[in-house]
């Protein structure tokens, strides 16, 4: 079990109940919105609840907070369940609806009004806000609050067999609208919606707020701990008050607030998620530059690498935002220790080795992994025309202070070569490039001129075209939640493509393989153009910048 369950503030209210109670049983549950696909601070939430049940042989429910079916639908169950799957997490026996509670809904906002806590408000939404007020002036009392209970059971029932138009009339908990709590001043518990819903299809055309459906489920559902982030901090109170009024006395569930999960140069909210799609700017909620796990996973992205982010970041009640070198780093990780090393070329530039013998075909065994010799060995062939890349050409070779004559570079698990002439065209754009091999010098130690002089290379006749797809940050800003138009920060070069070449051998392997392109990054094969032959990329993520063994 993870140290951050075992030592976060949340486990030692815990630890402490279990002291008084020792036969208390632990129940949480994880309770999506169906309306989008989950992201990284959804794994935050599954990875708390579902870790803490497991640790104290609890249970965890998948409950869908379906009570709008205005935004939500089958197609995002599916995906939040496969997501969750896909973590490595099983949810209790079934997964729960609170669609399926609402009849016992209903039948407790009755209670409400019978109990004269609750009654049905004729004002509009734009006068029910006016009316609220704001932090600095107090609210004021519809004229409808103190209809009759009579009254109110009679104009509720209306709602409910569909005699009123939606937004003409809705139920709100009578609590005190001189409240320095703006969701205590009579906060909306039903509203009217006309919408099919895909549970329980045309039985309602009421349906119940969040904040009223969500504690009577968990209360129904035996949940002993609601954790929640902190922006329902101010929720808690109507959590308390409808459980109160409402007699759930014995063993109520407890919310407690933990820090939502904010990364730099990201969004998480779905509503925002929504805009980018309608805008074109991305195509889809899996689009590798969102946090989505859809995203994350399309992008190459473990399980391992999610659950391991989570614990690194821990809960506590302070706000902040993560790096996303962390994210990373945990990617960076988990796939150091599993992959298969290869060469690539990302923007390919001719090197032709003319002393080398024109029908040579000679084997180089390379292993797998620098350190992994389970992984094994692969073999690669050096030929007279090879691709390099054109940074290397750039930063090794052109940038030299040496003349051309004089420059030298070490290839990769091969030869020295020396560089003598760049052949290029008027424009003054590269051909390619002359060299010669020096034999023997494949394994050989390299004096200090050449330390920082190895390079990657590919075989002109033992490479397959590729293309590379490059995802960025997709905003200029460090915090764009708290930008009013997120529209204007869209970074021009998020998302782009190259087009090069790798070993052959990676047609061996299968799709959605991660593997390690050597001094490049991490890539994941997703897929391979058979008609026109070439094999498609996503970066994941880039190497860690370390210093490169001199042995080959």
């Amino acid at each position: 079990m993870s140290d951050i369950i075992n030592n976060n503030f949340i486990h030692n209210i815990i630890k402490k109940d279990l002291l008084k109670n020792p036969k208390k049983k632990i129940n949480t549950r994880f309770p999506p919105e169906p309306n989008g696909y989950l992201h990284l601070g959804h794994a935050k939430a599954i990875f708390l609840n579902f870790n803490l049940a497991k640790k104290y042989n609890g249970t965890c429910n998948l409950r869908f907070d379906d009570t709008n079916p205005k935004t939500e639908n089958l197609k995002y169950i599916k995906s939040i369940k496969k997501d969750i799957r896909w973590l490595g997490y099983l949810w209790n026996n079934h997964s729960n609806y609170t669609s399926q509670y609402f009849k016992k809904i209903y039948q407790y906002a009755k209670k409400l009004i019978k109990k004269n806590l609750a009654y049905v408000d004729q004002l509009n939404q734009i006068e029910i806000k006016k009316f609220r007020g704001t932090l600095k002036e107090k609210g004021i009392n519809s004229p409808f609050r103190n209809q009759t209970i009579k009254k109110n059971l009679s104009l509720f029932k209306k709602m409910k067999n569909g005699f009123f138009k939606e937004g003409e009339m809705c139920l709100r908990a009578k609590i005190n609208m001189k409240s320095n709590f703006l969701l205590l001043r009579d906060p909306v518990l039903y509203r009217i919606i006309y919408k099919n819903h895909y549970h329980t299809k045309k039985k309602w055309c009421i349906y119940p707020t969040y904040d009223f459906a969500h504690c009577i489920s968990d209360a129904l559902e035996n949940i002993t701990y609601s954790l929640c982030t902190l922006e329902f901090l101010e929720n808690k109170k109507l959590y308390k008050w409808i459980l109160k009024n409402l007699n759930f006395k014995k063993n109520p569930p407890i919310q407690y607030e933990y820090s939502r999960l904010n990364l730099e140069y990201s969004i998480l909210s779905k509503r925002k998620i929504k805009i980018l799609i309608k805008k074109k700017i991305i195509k889809k909620w899996n689009d590798p530059r969102l946090l989505t796990l859809s995203g994350l996973r399309k992008k190459g992205y473990t399980p391992n690498s999610i659950n391991n982010f989570c614990e690194k970041i821990g809960f506590t009640k302070q706000n902040s935002i993560i790096q996303l070198k962390l994210l990373e780093s945990c990617i960076r990780k988990d796939l150091n220790l599993t992959v298969h090393r290869k060469m690539a070329i990302l923007n390919p530039v001719m090197l032709i080795i003319t002393n080398y013998p024109k029908n040579l075909k000679e084997i180089l065994k390379v292993k797998n992994h620098p350190t992994n010799k389970n992984m094994g060995f692969r073999e690669i062939l050096f030929s007279k025309k090879i691709y390099i890349e054109e940074e290397d050409v750039k930063k090794k070779i052109l940038n030299s202070k040496k003349k051309i004559s004089d420059i030298k570079i070490k290839l990769r698990y091969a030869y020295v070569i020396k560089i003598y002439k760049i052949i290029k065209d008027k424009n003054h754009n590269i051909l390619h490039i002359l060299g010669k091999y020096k034999q023997n010098t494949i394994g050989k130690k390299l004096n200090n001129s050449l330390k920082n002089k190895i390079i990657h290379w590919v075989s002109k006749k033992n490479s397959i075209p590729a293309i590379f797809k490059f995802y960025n940050k997709l905003f200029l800003k460090k915090n764009p939640e708290k930008e009013k138009n997120i529209l204007n920060i869209i970074n021009p070069n998020s998302y782009y493509i190259n087009k090069g070449f790798v070993e052959n051998s990676i047609l061996t392997y299968k799709i959605n393989t991660a593997l390690q392109f050597e001094r490049l990054g991490y890539f994941l094969y997703i897929n391979y153009n058979i008609k026109k032959n070439f094999l498609i990329f996503n970066k994941i993520v880039s190497l860690k910048q370390k210093k490169y063994s001199n042995k080959f």
